[in-house]
C-alpha cells in the first residue's frame, strides 16, 4: 500500500508539471490540457483513497475464531448454538452440524437504543433461548434491565427463517415476516430494489441495501461501526445459488457500487460449503467440516464475482471461482442439489453417542 502511494504521488507530480508547462506556454488545445486534468482528478482521488494510514480503517475492530466448533465428530458435547464476540456489541452465532447440517451464521447487533438480530437458523432450532443468552450477557455487563430486540431476515428461505415461532411471544421483540411488504414496510423502502436506506439502532447505522436475486427478499446489511458488509447467501464461501441472472448481477454490482469509498474490514455471509482448498467444496448434507474455509471474505471477492456475472451477460452458468461457485438454479447448468429454496431437506440431529462420519469434500464441477 505505501509503495502503492508513493508511485501515484510521483505520477500526480508529473502530470501536475506537465499541466503548469501548458499553462505557462499558452497551450492552445485546450481539449488536450482538460483531458490531462481529468486525469489528474482520477489520481488525485486514488492517492486520497490509499493515503489512510494502517491504523483499522477508523472503524470499530473485532475478532474472528480461527475455527467453529463443528457437527461432530462427537457431538454429546456440542450445543446447538456456538456464540462468538466479535467485539462488545456485535455477536456471532452459529448452528451447529449437529443441530442441522446447514450450520447456518447469525448475527445479533447492539446499539444503545435497541438491538437486531439478523436470521433464526435452520430445521427446529430453540433460537430464542441462545440469543437471550447472549442479551442478558451484554445486558449485565452494560449495566442495564432490558433492551428492545428487532428480528429481520437477510432473505426467506427456510434454513433462515426457522427460528422465528422462538420468538413470536417476546416481550420487548419485533419479528419482521420474511416477505416483500413487511420488509419494505419496516424499514421504510418505497423504490424496491434500488432504494438503500438507514437503520439507527442507536449511535450504529446499518445500510439495508436491497440485493434480489438469490431471493427475492434477499437484503445486504452494512454496518458502518465495524465496516462489515453482511451479505446473507447472495456471497459467501460455497455455492451461490441463482435463482434471477439478471436481478442477481444487478444486486452484485450495487454492493459494487456502494462499497465504492468504504472501508470493507470483512464480507461476512450466513454458510461455509468450501474447503480450505481452492476450487473444493462440500458435498450438500454435509455435517462434519473439519478443513473448511473461513468465513470472511473481501471486498475483492465481490469484484471478482462482479466481473464475471458482467461476462456472462445475463446467462448465468455454473462457473467455480477459487473461494465460492456460481450456480443457477434454472437453465441447462441447474442443479438438484439445492434443498433451501423449495423443500427442506431432513434435519440431521444426533441424539446419541454416534459419532459422525467425515464427509469427503468433493471436486466443483
Amino acid at each position: 500500500m505505501k509503495v502503492m502511494k508513493v508511485k501515484l504521488q510521483r505520477l500526480f507530480n508529473r502530470v501536475w508539471q506537465v499541466c503548469v508547462a501548458l499553462l505557462s506556454k499558452r497551450y492552445k488545445r485546450i481539449s488536450q490540457l482538460v483531458a490531462i486534468l481529468g486525469i489528474l482528478a482520477v489520481i488525485t482521488a486514488m492517492v486520497r483513497a490509499t493515503a489512510p494510514q494502517p491504523d483499522g480503517g477508523g472503524v470499530r475492530t473485532g475478532t474472528l475464531p480461527r475455527t467453529w466448533l463443528l457437527g461432530g465428530p462427537d457431538c454429546r458435547a456440542i450445543p446447538e448454538f456456538e456464540a462468538h464476540r466479535y467485539n462488545e456489541d456485535l455477536y456471532i452465532l452459529r448452528q451447529s452440524g449437529c443441530s442441522h447440517y446447514e450450520k447456518p451464521f447469525l448475527y445479533l447487533f447492539f446499539g444503545t437504543e435497541k438491538a437486531l438480530l439478523l436470521d433464526t437458523g435452520a430445521g427446529e432450532p430453540d433460537t430464542a433461548q441462545a440469543v437471550q443468552a447472549v442479551v442478558n450477557g451484554w445486558l449485565t455487563r452494560s449495566g442495564r434491565r432490558s433492551i428492545p430486540l428487532e428480528v429481520i431476515h437477510s432473505h426467506a428461505h427456510s434454513d433462515h427463517i426457522a427460528g422465528d415461532g422462538s420468538f413470536q411471544n417476546l416481550v420487548g421483540t419485533t419479528l419482521v415476516r420474511p416477505n416483500l411488504p413487511s420488509v419494505q414496510s419496516f424499514f421504510g423502502i418505497a423504490r424496491w430494489p434500488e432504494q438503500i436506506v438507514q437503520h439507527d439502532l442507536g449511535k450504529r447505522i446499518l445500510d439495508i441495501i436491497p440485493i434480489p436475486g438469490h431471493e427475492a427478499t434477499s437484503i445486504a446489511l452494512y454496518d458502518r461501526q465495524t465496516g462489515i458488509l453482511f451479505t446473507g447467501d447472495t456471497l459467501y464461501p460455497g455455492r451461490l445459488y441463482v435463482e434471477d441472472g439478471q436481478e442477481f448481477a444487478r444486486s452484485i454490482r450495487r454492493l459494487v457500487d456502494f462499497t465504492q469509498g468504504k472501508v470493507v474490514a470483512h464480507i461476512l455471509g450466513c454458510h461455509i460449503e468450501n474447503t480450505r482448498t481452492p476450487y473444493l467444496d462440500y458435498p450438500v448434507g454435509t455435517v462434519y467440516q473439519p478443513d473448511e474455509h473461513a468465513l470472511e471474505l473481501g471486498r475483492a471477492h465481490l469484484i471478482e464475482l462482479d466481473q464475471t456475472l458482467q461476462k456472462m451477460d445475463g446467462n448465468i452458468v455454473r462457473t467455480a471461482l477459487r473461494d465460492f461457485t456460481i450456480w443457477p438454479v434454472t437453465g441447462p447448468l441447474a442443479t438438484s442439489e439445492h434443498p433451501r429454496h423449495h423443500t427442506q431437506l431432513p434435519i440431521t440431529r444426533i441424539l446419541d453417542s454416534k459419532r459422525v462420519s467425515e464427509s469427503l469434500p468433493r471436486k466443483v464441477s
